[in-house]
Protein backbone atom coordinates (compact mmCIF):
# COMPACT_ATOMS: atom_id res chain seq x y z
CA UNK A 1 0.00 0.00 0.00
CA UNK A 2 1.63 3.54 -0.55
CA UNK A 3 0.66 6.59 1.05
CA UNK A 4 1.00 10.63 1.22
CA UNK A 5 2.07 12.67 3.71
CA UNK A 6 0.83 15.72 4.27
CA UNK A 7 2.40 18.22 6.13
CA UNK A 8 0.45 21.83 7.10
CA UNK A 9 3.13 24.62 8.61
CA UNK A 10 1.37 27.08 11.39
CA UNK A 11 2.78 28.53 14.14
CA UNK A 12 2.25 27.99 18.38
CA UNK A 13 -1.16 30.64 18.31
CA UNK A 14 -3.14 28.44 15.97
CA UNK A 15 -1.85 25.04 16.65
CA UNK A 16 -4.70 23.63 18.37
CA UNK A 17 -7.26 25.01 16.43
CA UNK A 18 -6.06 23.70 13.35
CA UNK A 19 -5.76 20.40 14.96
CA UNK A 20 -9.23 20.84 16.67
CA UNK A 21 -10.77 21.80 12.85
CA UNK A 22 -8.78 18.44 10.98
CA UNK A 23 -10.52 16.32 13.82
CA UNK A 24 -13.83 17.84 13.24
CA UNK A 25 -13.41 16.92 9.65
CA UNK A 26 -12.66 13.74 10.25
CA UNK A 27 -8.75 13.75 10.28
CA UNK A 28 -7.83 11.64 13.95
CA UNK A 29 -4.71 10.64 13.81
CA UNK A 30 -2.66 13.83 13.95
CA UNK A 31 1.12 14.81 14.36
CA UNK A 32 1.88 17.59 15.92
CA UNK A 33 5.28 19.23 16.26
CA UNK A 34 4.94 22.05 18.56
CA UNK A 35 8.23 24.49 18.08
CA UNK A 36 7.05 26.53 21.57
CA UNK A 37 6.65 22.94 23.44
CA UNK A 38 9.57 21.73 22.18
CA UNK A 39 11.90 24.75 23.33
CA UNK A 40 9.83 24.75 26.53
CA UNK A 41 10.85 20.60 27.20
CA UNK A 42 14.51 21.25 26.49
CA UNK A 43 14.28 24.52 28.97
CA UNK A 44 12.59 22.48 32.26
CA UNK A 45 15.53 19.51 31.07
CA UNK A 46 18.54 21.14 30.45
CA UNK A 47 20.53 19.33 33.40
CA UNK A 48 20.09 16.30 31.20
CA UNK A 49 22.12 17.67 28.28
CA UNK A 50 24.54 20.18 26.84
CA UNK A 51 24.16 19.16 23.08
CA UNK A 52 21.04 19.91 20.67
CA UNK A 53 20.67 19.20 17.77
CA UNK A 54 21.27 22.33 15.70
CA UNK A 55 19.62 20.95 12.11
CA UNK A 56 16.44 19.98 14.03
CA UNK A 57 16.13 23.78 15.98
CA UNK A 58 16.79 25.13 12.85
CA UNK A 59 13.62 22.77 10.99
CA UNK A 60 11.39 23.73 13.82
CA UNK A 61 12.53 27.63 14.00
CA UNK A 62 9.04 29.74 13.85
CA UNK A 63 7.16 26.68 12.55
CA UNK A 64 4.70 24.28 14.22
CA UNK A 65 3.51 21.78 11.99
CA UNK A 66 0.65 19.05 11.74
CA UNK A 67 1.58 15.82 9.66
CA UNK A 68 -1.18 13.22 8.99
CA UNK A 69 -0.80 10.47 6.06
CA UNK A 70 -3.54 9.39 3.32
CA UNK A 71 -3.69 6.05 1.19
CA UNK A 72 -2.45 7.20 -1.80
CA UNK A 73 -6.06 6.06 -3.47
CA UNK A 74 -7.89 8.69 -0.94
CA UNK A 75 -8.50 11.30 -3.17
CA UNK A 76 -11.70 12.35 -1.42
CA UNK A 77 -9.94 13.01 1.74
CA UNK A 78 -6.99 15.13 0.12
CA UNK A 79 -9.29 16.98 -1.27
CA UNK A 80 -11.01 17.84 2.40
CA UNK A 81 -7.98 18.67 3.31
CA UNK A 82 -6.64 21.18 0.73
CA UNK A 83 -10.32 22.96 1.17
CA UNK A 84 -9.19 23.20 4.95
CA UNK A 85 -5.83 24.30 4.28
CA UNK A 86 -6.64 27.10 1.57
CA UNK A 87 -9.35 28.67 4.19
CA UNK A 88 -7.04 28.27 6.91
CA UNK A 89 -4.81 30.39 5.09
CA UNK A 90 -2.18 27.72 5.49
CA UNK A 91 0.73 26.24 3.22
CA UNK A 92 0.14 22.54 2.64
CA UNK A 93 2.99 20.06 1.26
CA UNK A 94 2.21 16.53 0.09
CA UNK A 95 4.76 13.81 -0.59
CA UNK A 96 4.04 10.55 -2.15
CA UNK A 97 5.99 7.88 0.22
CA UNK A 98 7.14 4.40 -1.03
CA UNK A 99 5.18 1.30 0.00
CA UNK A 100 6.75 0.11 3.12
CA UNK A 101 6.45 -2.65 5.58
CA UNK A 102 5.65 -0.27 7.96
CA UNK A 103 5.96 -2.89 10.69
CA UNK A 104 9.10 -4.02 10.22
CA UNK A 105 11.28 -0.78 8.66
CA UNK A 106 11.58 1.08 11.63
CA UNK A 107 14.51 -1.58 12.20
CA UNK A 108 16.37 -0.55 9.56
CA UNK A 109 17.37 2.17 11.75
CA UNK A 110 19.12 -0.03 14.24
CA UNK A 111 22.05 -1.29 12.42
CA UNK A 112 24.87 -3.25 14.21
CA UNK A 113 27.26 -1.17 15.63
CA UNK A 114 30.83 -2.08 16.29
CA UNK A 115 32.90 -0.70 19.01
CA UNK A 116 36.25 -0.65 19.79
CA UNK A 117 38.48 -4.26 19.15
CA UNK A 118 35.83 -6.27 19.98
CA UNK A 119 32.50 -5.37 20.86
CA UNK A 120 29.12 -5.39 18.68
CA UNK A 121 26.09 -3.50 19.66
CA UNK A 122 23.22 -5.80 18.14
CA UNK A 123 19.57 -5.50 17.78
CA UNK A 124 17.70 -8.28 19.73
CA UNK A 125 16.15 -9.00 15.97
CA UNK A 126 19.80 -9.18 14.56
CA UNK A 127 21.37 -11.37 17.77
CA UNK A 128 22.98 -13.89 15.50
CA UNK A 129 25.10 -11.34 13.28
CA UNK A 130 28.00 -11.04 15.21
CA UNK A 131 30.72 -10.70 12.94
CA UNK A 132 33.00 -12.39 15.45
CA UNK A 133 32.60 -10.23 18.36
CA UNK A 134 31.31 -10.03 21.21
CA UNK A 135 27.73 -8.78 21.41
CA UNK A 136 25.90 -6.53 23.35
CA UNK A 137 22.31 -7.15 22.39
CA UNK A 138 19.43 -4.66 22.94
CA UNK A 139 15.85 -3.51 22.53
CA UNK A 140 17.56 0.13 20.78
CA UNK A 141 13.59 1.23 20.65
CA UNK A 142 13.51 1.49 24.11
CA UNK A 143 15.49 4.42 25.66
CA UNK A 144 19.11 5.94 25.39
CA UNK A 145 21.99 3.93 25.26
CA UNK A 146 21.91 2.36 21.30
CA UNK A 147 26.11 2.45 20.69
CA UNK A 148 25.36 4.82 18.15
CA UNK A 149 26.75 7.52 20.49
CA UNK A 150 30.30 8.53 20.56
CA UNK A 151 30.17 9.50 24.24
CA UNK A 152 28.93 5.63 24.85
CA UNK A 153 31.68 3.70 22.34
CA UNK A 154 34.48 5.62 24.06
CA UNK A 155 33.36 4.41 27.64
CA UNK A 156 33.14 0.99 26.18
CA UNK A 157 36.57 1.37 24.57
CA UNK A 158 37.96 1.95 27.31
CA UNK A 159 36.22 -1.08 29.29
CA UNK A 160 38.03 -3.05 26.34
CA UNK A 161 41.76 -2.18 28.23
CA UNK A 162 40.73 -1.83 31.83
CA UNK A 163 37.95 -4.64 32.88
CA UNK A 164 39.06 -7.45 34.59
CA UNK A 165 37.69 -11.10 35.29
CA UNK A 166 35.30 -10.73 39.06
CA UNK A 167 35.31 -6.64 38.46
CA UNK A 168 32.14 -5.27 40.67
CA UNK A 169 30.89 -2.56 38.22
CA UNK A 170 28.48 -0.07 39.17
CA UNK A 171 26.76 2.18 36.25
CA UNK A 172 25.25 5.65 37.32
CA UNK A 173 22.85 7.00 34.67
CA UNK A 174 22.77 3.41 32.85
CA UNK A 175 19.53 3.97 30.71
CA UNK A 176 18.73 1.20 28.65
CA UNK A 177 21.78 -0.84 30.65
CA UNK A 178 24.62 -0.62 27.79
CA UNK A 179 27.81 -0.70 29.43
CA UNK A 180 26.86 -2.71 32.25
CA UNK A 181 26.06 -5.17 30.05
CA UNK A 182 29.09 -4.48 28.05
CA UNK A 183 31.38 -4.44 31.25
CA UNK A 184 29.96 -8.30 31.88
CA UNK A 185 30.22 -9.27 28.77
CA UNK A 186 34.09 -8.70 29.40
CA UNK A 187 33.79 -10.80 31.95
CA UNK A 188 32.84 -8.62 34.91
CA UNK A 189 31.26 -10.63 37.99
CA UNK A 190 28.42 -8.39 38.75
CA UNK A 191 26.91 -5.02 37.43
CA UNK A 192 24.81 -2.50 39.15
CA UNK A 193 22.73 0.23 37.16
CA UNK A 194 21.25 3.03 38.71
CA UNK A 195 18.92 5.68 36.78
CA UNK A 196 16.71 8.30 37.98
CA UNK A 197 14.30 7.43 35.36
CA UNK A 198 12.01 4.55 37.41
CA UNK A 199 11.52 3.37 33.41
CA UNK A 200 15.00 2.60 32.43
CA UNK A 201 14.81 0.50 35.75
CA UNK A 202 12.79 -2.26 33.55
CA UNK A 203 14.08 -1.93 30.48
CA UNK A 204 17.81 -2.53 31.86
CA UNK A 205 16.52 -5.62 33.37
CA UNK A 206 15.20 -6.66 30.15
CA UNK A 207 17.87 -5.89 28.10
CA UNK A 208 20.42 -7.69 29.85
CA UNK A 209 18.03 -10.96 30.00
CA UNK A 210 18.40 -10.64 26.41
CA UNK A 211 22.33 -11.48 27.10
CA UNK A 212 21.87 -14.02 29.65
CA UNK A 213 22.03 -11.57 32.24
CA UNK A 214 19.70 -11.36 35.61
CA UNK A 215 20.72 -11.31 39.17
CA UNK A 216 22.76 -11.08 41.09
CA UNK A 217 24.99 -10.72 37.84
CA UNK A 218 23.12 -7.75 36.80
CA UNK A 219 20.89 -5.37 39.44
CA UNK A 220 18.69 -2.12 37.74
CA UNK A 221 18.14 0.49 40.85
CA UNK A 222 15.76 3.64 39.99
CA UNK A 223 17.17 6.42 42.20
CA UNK A 224 19.91 9.77 42.70
CA UNK A 225 22.76 9.22 44.82
CA UNK A 226 23.17 12.73 45.53
CA UNK A 227 19.40 12.95 47.40
CA UNK A 228 19.24 9.21 48.61
CA UNK A 229 20.93 8.50 51.25
CA UNK A 230 20.09 5.30 51.90
CA UNK A 231 20.61 3.98 48.23
CA UNK A 232 24.12 5.93 48.64
CA UNK A 233 24.72 3.83 51.54
CA UNK A 234 23.62 0.82 50.20
CA UNK A 235 26.13 1.18 47.11
CA UNK A 236 29.14 2.00 49.50
CA UNK A 237 28.91 -0.93 51.27
CA UNK A 238 31.48 -2.46 49.22
CA UNK A 239 33.59 0.17 46.66
CA UNK A 240 33.44 -1.07 42.96
CA UNK A 241 36.28 -1.96 40.79
CA UNK A 242 35.46 -0.04 37.64
CA UNK A 243 32.41 2.99 38.14
CA UNK A 244 30.67 4.48 34.98
CA UNK A 245 28.97 7.65 34.45
CA UNK A 246 27.80 8.32 31.24
CA UNK A 247 25.93 10.82 31.23
CA UNK A 248 26.19 15.18 30.57
CA UNK A 249 29.07 17.64 32.44
CA UNK A 250 26.63 18.92 34.72
CA UNK A 251 25.48 15.97 36.48
CA UNK A 252 29.06 14.52 36.52
CA UNK A 253 30.27 17.86 38.29
CA UNK A 254 27.14 17.46 40.97
CA UNK A 255 27.78 13.61 41.05
CA UNK A 256 31.55 13.94 42.08
CA UNK A 257 31.69 14.78 45.75
CA UNK A 258 30.26 11.23 46.45
CA UNK A 259 32.54 9.51 43.75
CA UNK A 260 35.03 9.00 45.71
CA UNK A 261 33.13 6.61 48.50
CA UNK A 262 32.27 4.33 45.52
CA UNK A 263 35.92 3.83 44.93
CA UNK A 264 38.49 2.17 46.57
CA UNK A 265 41.82 2.97 45.80
CA UNK A 266 42.60 0.83 42.54
CA UNK A 267 38.94 0.97 41.22
CA UNK A 268 38.93 2.74 38.01
CA UNK A 269 36.09 5.70 37.25
CA UNK A 270 35.04 6.22 33.53
CA UNK A 271 33.06 9.37 32.99
CA UNK A 272 31.76 10.33 29.13
CA UNK A 273 29.24 13.00 27.93
CA UNK A 274 31.22 15.51 28.07
CA UNK A 275 31.51 17.98 25.39
CA UNK A 276 34.83 19.43 24.57
CA UNK A 277 34.06 22.92 25.73
CA UNK A 278 32.90 21.38 28.84
CA UNK A 279 36.32 19.53 29.79
CA UNK A 280 37.90 22.07 32.27
CA UNK A 281 34.81 22.49 34.26
CA UNK A 282 34.57 18.57 35.09
CA UNK A 283 38.05 18.14 35.28
CA UNK A 284 38.51 20.73 38.14
CA UNK A 285 35.29 19.27 39.96
CA UNK A 286 36.97 15.83 39.58
CA UNK A 287 40.09 16.56 41.24
CA UNK A 288 38.83 18.86 43.92
CA UNK A 289 36.93 15.94 44.99
CA UNK A 290 39.93 13.66 45.18
CA UNK A 291 40.17 11.95 41.86
CA UNK A 292 43.37 12.24 39.72
CA UNK A 293 42.47 12.39 35.95
CA UNK A 294 44.37 9.66 34.42
CA UNK A 295 43.92 10.33 30.49
CA UNK A 296 41.17 11.97 28.20
CA UNK A 297 39.67 10.44 24.81
CA UNK A 298 38.33 12.08 22.09
CA UNK A 299 35.87 11.60 19.42
CA UNK A 300 34.11 14.57 17.31
CA UNK A 301 33.00 16.92 19.91
CA UNK A 302 32.77 14.88 22.97
CA UNK A 303 35.60 13.63 25.81
CA UNK A 304 35.25 10.69 27.88
CA UNK A 305 38.09 10.43 31.07
CA UNK A 306 39.54 7.79 32.51
CA UNK A 307 40.65 8.25 36.67
CA UNK A 308 41.15 7.42 40.13
CA UNK A 309 40.68 7.82 43.32
CA UNK A 310 43.55 9.77 44.90
CA UNK A 311 45.48 7.66 47.14
CA UNK A 312 45.33 9.00 50.92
Amino acid sequence: MAWLEITLDTDSEKIEAVAARLTALGFGELVIEDQTEFETFLDENRAYWDYIDEDLQQKLQGLSHIRLYLEDTDTGSLRRLEQAAAQLRLPMAVKSMEETNWEESWKDNYPAVEVGNSLIVVPYWASDDTAGRIPVILDPGLTFGTGAHASTQMVMEFMEDCVRPGFRCLDLGSGSGILSIAALRLGAASAVGVDIDPKAESIARENAAYNGFSAPAFTALTGNVTEDALLMESLRQHPYDLVLVNIVADVIIGLAPVLPALLAEHSILLCSGILDTRLSEVTGALEAAGIDILDVKEKEDWRSIRAKRRSL
